[in-house]
């Protein structure tokens, strides 16, 4: 029988940063377990562009992860948005969201996936985390002592479900969800533009879904490109050159000629809401508490704001000697993160159906809204200072302090 204080199930972003978050808590020794349904040494292969805000970027310096991107993370210096059709020429950009927050830091940066895989990998790796890779959570029974999983031989006193959309853990536990799906899906891809993108990452909105170039080092762009299931589908299944010629109408001339580099993945969109965030002894972080729609790009740093404010709540309950899984305790962490994560599911829903139509009434309504914001100094800066993540109460780990 193995035994942990706490056993994180999920070595994604969000288990793994969990985990050296826990590791270099000050003033507190945890003996933490990092399993993973996936089987071992599979190679980083997330091919999406991050928008990393400035909070999430502080949070990563602190844990000895961002210092290893060095050279190949992207400053965002601008993010232009538009609101058109695919066919026009001309498209006029509304709101243009820029500016710097705390002493001059960038709101945000970008970051291919693969590139933050490996530098939290190489992190996890110096700091001696090992996985238990082909491990499942099949079934829970929880004491007053502890939490067991069905069928392996673990048992700690918190158990936390970074393992997804479709958790295991979530489901172990009981907790039900709410949700839907957008009949919409996301094509990724990476290209590179004739035209240098100079830091801006540029927002179209078009009838089908939001169209989101997102600046990479290099001349690179990740691509989020929004539509219909069964349009997105019909896409991904063309020959290059018939998808690069969509793809060019959708990104506009200004950026000159595109290659694309990265053969196009097609991801299904939904709305993922975990009830609860916690049961006796059980936490959920990242995906499997939450996935939205990522037309905000927001859907990895509220994953880790998850994770700094659970790091931080079970710092703080193990100083006071308090037992780390009791509800009491997980609660706290529940009341910290459910409001704002249920706030930005319910903007980002809106938000979509707002934009994703033809609709010339509503088309007419959203452009003066977002002209407005444009030219109100106050609300603009809001709109830069929810971008960086430094709206509402911070975790100490994004503001760049320790646990």
């Amino acid at each position: 029988m193995s035994e942990f204080d706490i056993t994180i199930a999920g070595a994604g972003y969000a288990g793994r940063v969990l985990a050296l978050a826990l590791q270099r808590t000050s003033g507190v020794d945890l003996e933490i377990g990092l399993v993973d349904a996936a089987p071992a040494h599979i190679a980083p292969n997330d091919t999406r562009a991050y928008a990393m805000a400035a909070s999430t970027v502080r949070m990563l310096e602190e844990l000895g992860i961002w210092q290893r991107l060095d050279g190949r993370t992207q400053v965002c210096t601008a993010m232009p948005i538009t609101d058109s059709r695919a066919a026009e020429l001309v498209r006029p950009v509304f709101l243009t969201i820029a500016g710097t927050v705390g002493e001059g830091e960038p709101f945000a940066h970008f970051v291919d996936g693969r590139d933050l895989q490996r530098a939290i990998l190489e992190a996890s790796d110096e700091a001696g985390l090992a996985v238990e890779n082909d491990f499942s959570v099949d079934g829970v029974s929880v004491d007053t002592y502890g939490v067991r999983i069905a069928g392996e031989a673990v048992s700690s006193r918190l158990l936390v479900g970074a393992d997804g959309a479709r958790s295991a853990v979530r489901k172990a536990a009981g907790i039900r969800t709410v949700g839907w799906s957008y009949g919409q899906a996301a094509i990724i891809t990476i290209i590179e533009t004739e035209v240098p993108h100079d830091g801006e990452a540029i927002q179209h909105f078009l009838p089908g879904g939001p169209f989101a170039m997102l600046p990479l080092p290099g001349n690179r762009r990740g691509i989020v490109w929004t539509e219909a299931s069964d349009e997105a589908a019909r896409l991904a299944r063309l020959d290059p050159d018939g998808f690069l010629a969509e793809l060019e109408q959708r990104a506009g001339p200004e950026v000159g000629d595109i290659a694309v580099v990265e053969a196009p993945r097609v991801h299904p969109l939904d709305l993922i809401l975990a009830r609860a965030f916690v049961a006796p002894r059980i936490a959920l972080v990242g995906d499997a508490a939450h996935r939205l729609h990522p037309l905000a790009g927001l859907g990895l740093n509220m994953g880790l704001r998850d994770v700094a404010a659970l790091a931080q709540v079970v710092a703080e309950a193990a100083r006071r000697g308090e037992d780390i899984g009791a509800l009491t305790v997980l609660e706290r962490y529940q009341r910290w993160r459910r409001f704002d994560t249920v706030q930005l599911a319910v903007a980002t829903d809106a938000i979509n159906r707002l934009f994703s139509n033809d609709l010339g009434p509503l088309r007419a309504l959203r452009d003066v809204g977002l002209g407005l914001v444009d030219r109100i100094a106050p609300l603009k800066k809001l709109f830069v200072t929810e971008a960086a993540g430094d709206s509402g109460s911070a975790p100490r780990l994004m503001r760049g302090e320790p646990v």
